[in-house]
Formats: structure tokens, sequence, C-alpha cells
């Protein structure tokens, strides 16, 4: 595996407005699908796009303000923005349908695959790099081959990375020989993040909120089939796998990388992000509206409405205690995943162990019960 969260081959995008259904019977159970859509559409996707737009909006405007002025307290500045905007896209990488699927603008994997790639790789003979990228000045963002030269893991280098402390890192953007072409990098690097976040509000607020609505079906293409299998992978590979099982060598018969922790430059930060998406996961699964204590229509009243139960349990209340769980599991980690890897990597394995107990609630559970089908590749089972 080349990088954490390079995942290829696009969701289908909703294209067939259809509300036909492969199980008649299941879709004539009386649940209100339009509702449950309009819930998510409305209260949760939409407003949790705009949020991370105005988050990349104010990191973009700090970039220009580090790059027209490098100093410490811009530095800091961009920082802080930075990390802001990272926790907002943990509450939107589980919505990557309808444009954030598009090529140029796949919004998981030009946004957040790690580890960054800072030169060469000998392993894969790319020998392209962000350090490269710097030196030759010639590069594009929007191909496959750059996505781990670029997103929040890039910047994580460029602001975190390049140097032992604040004065060197600034070095770079003042004194050294190609000052120029680092600011160049930094400007290029939040512009893409801007243009991936407007394209994307864009498209949900004009007509693909109405297209993703309608599409309240049960067909494989069905808004509700899509999103349920967009979450479930992404909380399966993205952030039960990504951010804790990778690093921690569960995949790997117990050889550990500490460089592959997410926002490994700044490194006292993974664990902020780590409950962030664990977060976003249970607001959805919920049906909470984002922002707020409000809860709709949700996978959560979906499964309610079914009686669906595990061991004697409402479903909805054993995936719900495990989410417990698993803050319990994360909450004894160190906030920097390298040093705990270091220190005591046992407690990595029980947060994996944790959430992996939802993968099986989620996928052999709930979508049994939702009677959807797993769309992607399962490697590793369950």
């Amino acid at each position: 595996m080349k990088k954490i969260l390079l995942f290829l081959g696009s969701i289908a995008i909703l294209a067939s407005c259809s509300s036909s259904s492969d199980n008649p019977a299941e879709e004539n159970n009386g649940f209100d699908k339009t509702a449950l859509l309009t819930n998510w559409a409305d209260n949760i996707i939409i407003p949790s796009f705009q949020n991370y737009q105005s988050k990349v909006n104010a990191l973009s405007t700090a970039s220009v303000a580090f790059t027209t002025t490098p100093n410490d307290a811009n530095l800091e500045t961009l920082r802080t923005n930075w990390l802001e905007a990272y926790k907002a896209y943990q509450h939107v990488a589980i919505f990557e349908i309808g444009k954030a699927t598009e090529d140029i603008y796949s919004l998981r994997m030009f946004s957040n695959t790690y580890p960054v790639q800072t030169g060469p790789n000998v392993d894969t003979g790319d020998t392209s790099g962000v350090n490269e990228n710097i030196a030759s000045g010639t590069y594009s963002l929007t191909t496959i081959s750059s996505a781990d030269e670029q997103g929040f893991p890039a910047l994580d280098y460029m602001i975190n990375g390049l140097g032992a402390d604040n004065a060197a890192i600034v070095g770079f953007y003042t004194t050294n020989g190609n000052a120029a072409g680092y600011k160049q990098y930094l400007l290029a690097l939040t512009t893409r993040l801007k243009t991936i976040s407007d394209a994307i509000v864009a498209d949900w607020t004009s007509n693909f909120r109405n297209t993703y609505i309608g599409s309240n079906g049960n067909s494989v293409n069905s808004a509700t089939n899509v999103t349920v299998n967009t979450f479930v992978k992404v909380y399966e590979k993205d952030i039960r796998a990504g951010k804790v099982g990778i690093p921690a060598g569960i995949y790997s018969s117990g050889t550990t990388f500490t460089g592959k922790v997410e926002a490994y430059y700044k490194n006292d930060v993974s664990k902020i992000l780590l409950n962030e998406a664990i977060q976003a996961s249970k607001d959805f699964f919920n049906g909470k509206h984002f922002n707020s204590a409000t809860e709709g229509q949700s996978l959560k009243s979906y499964l309610d409405y079914l009686n669906t139960v595990r061991d004697g349990q409402k479903l909805s209340l054993v995936i719900n205690n495990q989410f417990g769980t698993i803050n319990t599991a994360n909450n004894v980690l160190n906030s920097s995943f390298s040093q705990q890897i270091t220190a005591d990597n046992t407690k990595m394995v029980s947060a994996f162990n944790a959430m992996q107990q939802n993968v099986v609630y989620f996928k052999l559970d709930m979508m049994q019960a939702l009677n959807i089908s797993v769309d992607y590749v399962d490697s590793d089972g369950d």
C-alpha cells in the first residue's frame, strides 16, 4: 500500500435519480427515506461542508498573510487555522459523494493522503515530491500521482516540518535561496484546498441537493446506499485503519510505523483529529444536526423503526454504547501517536479493537438490516 488514504475507485455519483428499489419489500417498509435524506442533506452534510469551507477560507487568508510577512506571529496564526480546518475536514470526509468523488475534486485523496511524500520514493520509483516541486517550480496538483504532495499533510510539513524551531521554518520563507518557491508552494496548497471545498459547496447548494434527496429508493446507486457505504468505508478504512491500525502495525505483523501517523510533523494533534472523526461518525449515525443538539431522521431512527436488535438490545443502543467504549479507549492515548506507539503500543491496539467492533455492527448488523450491500473491497475481514 503506497499511502494510507489513497483509495481509488469512485463511488457512484447518484447520476440516476430513480427511486426504484432492488427489493420492493424493503422499499415499502414505510420508513420515510425522503425525510432521512433531507435531514442528512440540509442539517448535516451541507452545514458541515459550509463550515469546512469557512475554515479553509480562513486558512487561505492566513497563508497569504504569512507569505506576505513571514514571521513567528503569522506562522502561529497559520498553524492555528490549519488545525481548525483539519478538524473541520474530519466532519466532511465521511460525505465523499457527488462532486467530492470527481477526479480533480476527490476530497479524501487530495486533502488527506499521508504520509506526505517530501522527496523521491525509492520503493515506488516516483521521482517527485514536495521538495522537488518547490525546487522546480513546475507541478500539477490535480493528478492522482500528486495526492501525497498536497493537502493537510503537505501543509503540516510546510509549517511544522521544515526546521527544528520557528526561526528555522520562517527562514525557508525569508532567507532561503528559494524562499519565493516555498511561498508559491504554500499558497498553491491552500488554494487547492479552497478550490475543492468551494466546488463541493457550490454543487450541494445548487442542483445536487435536490438530486440527492430525490434518489430515495434502494437501488445500489440510491442516495441512502451510497451514503451509508461511504460512511462505513471511511470509518473502517480511514479512521480505524488509517489513523490507528496502520501506524500501530495491525496490518504488518506488528511492525509499527511512527512516521505514518496523521499530522506527523505537528505530532501532538493525532488524538484530536481522531476524536473529531469519531464524534463526526457518532453524530451522523444519530442524525445530529451540525453544531446543534437536535436530532432528526437517521441510521439510528431507521434501525429503531425496523426493531433491529442484537443480543436482546436495540442495535442502535449497542452501537452508541460502543462509541462510548471507543472514547474510553482513545482518551488514554498520548496526544502524540508516534510517542504512544513507541511507549506502549498495546493502547493503540486496544483503541483499534474498540473501533473494529463497530465495524462489525455497521457492516454485519446494520447494513444487513437496511438491506444495503457493501460496495467496496474488504481486504482485512470483519
